[in-house]
């Protein structure tokens, strides 16, 4: 008994990083081998929103908290139809599930979608080496059962090695839906539409909103609607011509994964919108495609901000937001246009993370002021996109 009880029986895993450091864990999910940009998240809760997040997609997330899992997966915390990180970097997954919500365990629920993932590592190290050196490309290896072979290592060592950069890929038209939807579900509430826990139901007549889809993840949808907004999401190859044919209040544009400076589609759309003086509202990777459409340039940060720890300045009023971030690029400030204003910067490194036009209805934040479970510091955001539509209604 006490030898079955001391004994690792698991699958063995290895994470392989560009630059050949090597960590040996446990397989956590499918077995096999996936390789792609490493990356780590700071967040004590949400793991299942962030592996859902599109804007992951191309990367293997590593969760410095070091406990993971003790409340399972369920339907209703997905922020898209699947998981779109590329893999998962953990320190320990916890054995037991305890929440009225869960539906199944972890491990169970990445190997049913087929997502590679490594535990048992020390993340505290990784972590500080994604700091120094930047994110870099890396691959896990996971075995079907017992020990991997050195051959196997090997093998993950010269894919890792060779994998590339994010720059230049455009991801953003890989993971958008393929044609039109409405979206009119509100958020998750204890006392939902039929009165027991689950997503609300509200008057969305009050503005109409195409929201273009470079990722999107649905609690922004959510809290549009909780704000008396039907949405209709688009794909992101979506010609401006073809939603002023809609008639739309506002547009938004959404988050996503990937280099946006190769989303001409999405920068000539959004001067368009800008030129019609249309309010607009861009979050993550709209915020960039609108500092692109504004003439501003972007770049590719060492490590970027991922979590939902970072303090972010309103430059205005100085008031401070904690915040989730959830990017690899981001705007130059020193880049802007005279006809638009910085209103946002990260305490972390002084990036930029909002700005306004002053010749349009237009903004946009860096970060996610949508983030569930949170925080929702700055989710007040919705409602100035809100008073902007108010505002062009009622001017027009």
């Amino acid at each position: 008994m006490l030898t079955s009880i001391i004994t690792d029986t698991r699958a063995q895993a290895a994470l392989v990083l560009a630059d050949g450091t090597t960590f040996l864990g446990r397989s956590i999910g499918a077995a096999g081998m996936v390789t792609a940009e490493v990356v780590f998240n700071t967040s004590m809760t949400g793991y299942q929103e962030i592996i859902t997040d599109p804007s992951y997609t191309g990367q293997i997330v590593t969760l410095t908290y070091p406990h993971i899992g003790n409340v399972g997966v369920n339907s209703e915390d997905c922020e898209s139809t699947r998981v779109y990180a590329a893999g998962l970097i953990i320190r320990c997954a916890s054995p037991v599930v305890s929440n009225f919500r869960a539906q199944e365990p972890l491990d169970a629920y990445l190997k049913r979608s087929g997502v590679v993932g490594i535990s048992d590592i020390d993340t505290r190290r990784l972590t500080r080496i994604l700091r120094s050196r930047g994110a870099q490309p890396g691959a896990i290896v996971a075995a079907e059962a017992g020990e991997l072979s050195e051959g196997e290592i090997q093998a993950a060592a010269k894919v890792a090695a060779g994998w590339g950069s994010m720059v230049g890929r455009d991801l953003a038209k890989e993971v958008t839906v393929d044609k039109p939807y409405e979206w009119t579900q509100g958020t998750w509430s204890l006392h939902g539409a039929d009165g027991e826990p689950g997503f609300t139901s509200p008057d969305t007549s009050r503005y109409h909103v195409v929201a273009y889809d470079f990722g999107v993840k649905r609690n922004i949808l959510r809290l549009m609607c909780d704000r008396g907004i039907r949405v209709t999401v688009v794909p992101a190859q979506t010609p401006a011509s073809a939603v002023l044919e809609m008639a739309p209040d506002g547009v938004f544009l959404s988050n996503g994964p990937g280099d946006p400076e190769p989303c001409g589609y999405a920068i000539e759309a959004a001067r368009t919108f800008l030129e019609k003086k249309i309010p607009l509202f861009g979050i993550c990777l709209g915020h960039q495609i609108m500092g692109l459409a504004a003439g501003a340039k972007t770049v590719k940060m060492k490590f970027g901000h991922h979590g939902g720890n970072h303090p972010v300045e309103d430059i205005a009023t100085h008031r401070v937001y904690i915040t989730a971030q959830n990017h690899g690029f981001a705007v130059d400030a020193g880049t802007l246009p005279a006809n638009v204003k910085a209103t946002h910067r990260s305490l972390f490194d002084g990036s930029l993370q909002g700005m306004e036009f002053l010749d349009a209805p237009a903004f946009s934040f860096q970060g996610h002021p949508e983030a569930s479970p949170g925080p929702h510091d700055i989710c007040m955001l919705f409602d100035k996109f809100v008073d902007l539509m108010k505002a062009a209604k009622a001017g027009s």
